[in-house]
């Protein structure tokens, strides 16, 4: 009897060895730029206890009401959830670990977070997000530092055509004065609200501002805006992220109606955006939550943070081809079987001792065949130990990329084992330095 084929869940994808370099470049040009900022990494479980997200993100808000993956632990009833986001458990690991008492933290995280969503481009049930928290800093210079850092990576990564947008959402007594007209103004024009919109009503109205129904456009348009409602230190605040981004030459659009849809967020709220992903055009969102910290049990915190969707940006990347990917290995390591292959074997540990990153043929096969297989590894170079090299008490070596007549080992050669492992280290550093004079 045949079993039924499996499949992975509908929204939570494989990453395949084809796709895996993009996301290693990607992944590599971010640990170098948070750490360019003085940024730590902190990684937090993956499961948290349900309470966390309901008291940190809010519940009303429509991760806690329809996205999240909850469950009851079988072993001991507790109410677990998969994260549907980061920064609710960054800031109980930093409250749990006593890390904001010691001063002002900075720290990142990246990895897979869930919500249960209808899939589709750049959205899906399990997805991937880096995220940025910067912990204890109450003014706009931190704000303008995480917005300065995403227009640092947008250029180190090659994405154009994003623009940002801001917002202030003013302090807590604001925003209930904000809401309550909000709430007032909607009800004059209930009949014509959505489902959704009717449902958010005396919930959670500020995200009524944000809906995609184009029905709604004029309503929301005509809706109290927050910036009506600031007070001297929430405009002081805005004014001076504003000038720190002026200063440095950020272009930006105030706009007013930018809401997150997340309950914990105060002053700054911001996004990057493109038009290159359809629907799902937000590529990074994030703000100031300094309202947080306490919420989960924690002294009072002024704290500010983003989060990237990776597979966006990751969307950008394939579409820009702007990728250049590294070969996958530097050598392939070939043999006709019996004493060639274990002298083939204790070669490639050499090799990697030298710090090249090797692929040694397994099993038996012609060299005619393994040669194939070195090629399509995406190897700089054969080597190969056949029993004629053996005999010599050397490896041939044939360069597989290089074009040029003049480069190493463009024709193939003997090269005795002793001095096989510096030459192909000096082989490489040559056609490195060959390829940036050409990129120059």
């Amino acid at each position: 009897m045949t079993s039924k084929k499996l499949a992975a869940v509908r929204g939570m994808n494989d990453l395949l060895p084809a796709e895996a370099p993009v996301w290693e470049w990607f992944e590599a040009r971010v640990a170098d730029w948070v750490r360019s900022y003085g940024y730590q990494l902190l990684r937090t479980p993956i499961v948290e206890h349900t309470e966390l997200f309901v008291r940190g993100i809010g519940e009303v808000t429509d991760i806690v009401e329809k996205e999240m993956y909850s469950f009851e632990d079988r072993l001991n009833g507790e109410n677990l959830t998969l994260r549907p986001e980061f920064t609710a458990g960054t800031v109980r690991a930093a409250v749990e670990h006593n890390l904001v008492y010691e001063g002002p933290r900075r720290v990142w995280s990246a990895g897979p977070v869930f919500r249960h969503e209808r899939p589709q481009r750049g959205r899906y049930r399990q997805f991937h997000q880096v995220n940025v928290e910067a912990l204890g800093f109450a003014g706009p210079d931190i704000d303008a530092e995480h917005i300065l850092m995403l227009a640092r990576l947008w250029k180190i990564l090659g994405i154009g055509r994003v623009r940002l947008e801001i917002n202030c959402l003013g302090a807590a007594d604001e925003r209930a004065r904000h809401r309550a007209d909000l709430i007032a103004y909607f009800e004059q024009h209930a009949e014509k609200l959505d489902a959704d919109a009717r449902r958010r009503l005396h919930t959670n109205p500020l995200r009524i501002l944000d809906t995609k129904n184009p029905e709604l456009a004029g309503i929301v348009a005509g809706a109290p805006q927050i910036t009506a409602y600031l007070g001297e230190g929430s405009r002081a605040h805005f004014e001076g992220l504003q000038r720190l981004l002026e200063a440095a030459d950020v272009d930006y659009t105030v706009n007013a109606r930018l809401v997150r849809g997340l309950d914990y967020y105060n002053l700054t709220v911001f996004e990057w955006i493109t038009d290159a992903l359809g629907a799902q055009g937000t590529i990074c969102g994030g703000g100031r939550y300094d309202p947080l910290v306490e919420r989960i049990g924690g002294k009072p915190t002024p704290s500010c943070g983003f989060a990237i969707g990776t597979e966006r940006v990751i969307e950008l990347l394939k579409d820009a081809k702007r990728v250049d990917v590294a070969p996958f290995t530097d050598v392939y390591v070939l043999h006709q079987g019996g004493p060639t292959a274990i002298r083939a074997l204790l070669l490639a540990e050499r090799l990697r001792d030298a710090g090249l990153d090797v692929i040694l043929h397994a099993g038996e096969a012609s060299l005619k065949s393994q040669m194939k297989k070195a090629d399509a590894s995406g190897a700089e170079y054969a080597v190969i130990v056949g029993e004629n090299e053996l005999a010599s008490d050397g490896a041939a070596v044939k360069a597989l990329r290089s074009a040029d007549p003049g480069a190493a080992f463009a024709q193939q050669r003997i090269v005795p084992f002793d001095e096989l492992p510096d030459a192909l280290v000096e082989a490489l550093m040559q056609a490195e330095q060959a390829q940036e004079r050409t990129e120059t």
